[in-house]
């Protein structure tokens, strides 16, 4: 029986005759081979060549673009980074180029008109920076942060077209919107004194509004001149108010926009309007009336004491034309014509007359 079959060609076994692999010999350099050949060796050599280097920079040193290269097979383009006319790398020159720019962006603030800026070393305050060129230490050292501090900022209150409802004085509801005017007066104060300053300023003008309009009227509320009253008095106690919470803000303005019933009775509140508006036109017409009868019986004073002066001094004269102007005024409107005189007809039908001849020239044309 056969022994079995060396990898190298050679039987493992004694005797063997007539074994197809008699011939075979073993690799050169060793009787007996000790197990698979050692990847590190040059291929096809003895095991006496010098060892290929096991460092892994070593296995990779000649790996290109697109992989290792192989003998005999295409070799890629190799990218190289440009040198310098001396031979030296550009990358310390960039990396100084890009540390100047940094500093310049960082370091130089231009500052607007409207503006101020807040500068903070490693987070905490150090000065405020007014309009114009200012420098400061480059970031992450110092920080500078930009506010328009001039510009007005509106609040409207509330927002959109939400109802508002107001207790007035006499316990009554009032629907009101206003509008708040504001700026930023000392912009540390601003930043760094309250946590949300556009809400504080939310807060304290409603609260100010509804304490003005818990002593006022409904009469006043709704008046022009009460609104005008209460739109100074809020901007005074809101500004009292941010000044005592060190707040940085100047209230410049309070409007009010709106002021009516609410929704649910806002039709009886029409009504009742319009009832006033009726008996406020009454009662102008009636002092235009007592003005008229007031300016006539003046002149009719003033008539009569020119008479009576001209009667003192002729009574007779003046009785008898005072005699004939009443009469006048009486029988003006009659259709007798008396005429007192001798041989004339005491009675002359002069309004027949003058009617026949209207009615002759009517018909003759």
């Amino acid at each position: 029986m056969a022994g079995k079959r060396s990898p190298w060609g050679k039987p493992s076994g004694g005797g063997g005759n007539g074994s197809d692999d008699e011939g075979a010999t073993p690799p050169p350099g060793d009787d007996q081979p000790r197990g698979p050949r050692n990847p590190w060796l040059p291929g096809g050599g003895s095991e006496e060549r010098p060892r290929r280097s096991a460092s892994i920079e070593d296995i990779f040193k000649h790996r290109g673009p697109e992989g290792p290269s192989r003998s005999g097979g295409p070799r890629g383009p190799k990218f190289r980074i440009p040198r310098r006319p001396g031979g030296g790398s550009w990358f310390p020159l960039a990396l100084v180029a890009i540390a100047l720019v940094w500093l310049f962006v960082t370091s130089v603030h231009q500052i607007g008109p409207k503006e101020q800026a807040i500068v903070t070393t490693f987070g905490k305050y150090s000065r405020t920076l007014g309009p114009g060129l200012n420098f400061t230490f480059p970031w992450p050292f110092q920080h500078v942060d930009t506010e328009e501090v001039s510009e007005f900022r509106i609040d409207s209150i509330p927002s959109g077209e939400a109802q508002r409802l107001m207790l007035t004085g006499d316990q009554n509801l009032v629907d009101l919107s206003y509008i708040v005017r504001w700026n930023i007066k000392d912009l540390k104060q601003f930043r760094f004194q309250l946590v949300s300053p556009e809400q504080t300023v939310r807060e304290v003008a409603e609260a100010a509004m509804r304490a003005e309009v818990a002593e006022k009227t409904l009469d006043q509320v709704f008046s022009g001149a009460g609104r005008a009253d209460i739109e100074l008095r809020v901007l005074d106690r809101m500004q009292m108010l941010l000044d005592a919470y060190r707040s940085g803000i100047a209230v410049q303005g309070v409007q009010i926009r709106k002021t009516d019933p609410p929704s649910e009775v806002e039709e009886a509140f029409k009504n009742v309007s319009a009832a006033q508006q009726d008996a406020e036109s009454y009662l102008n017409q009636a002092e235009a009336t007592a003005q008229q009868v007031l300016a006539r019986a003046q002149g009719d004073a003033a008539a009569f004491d020119k008479v009576y002066e001209q009667y003192r001094l002729a009574p007779e004269v003046t009785r008898r034309r005072m005699y004939y102007e009443t009469m006048e005024r009486v029988l003006r409107q009659t259709d007798k014509t008396v005429v007192e005189a001798p041989g004339v007809t005491p009675y002359l039908p002069l309004p027949e007359v003058r009617r026949q001849s209207a009615e002759q020239n009517a018909g003759g044309q």
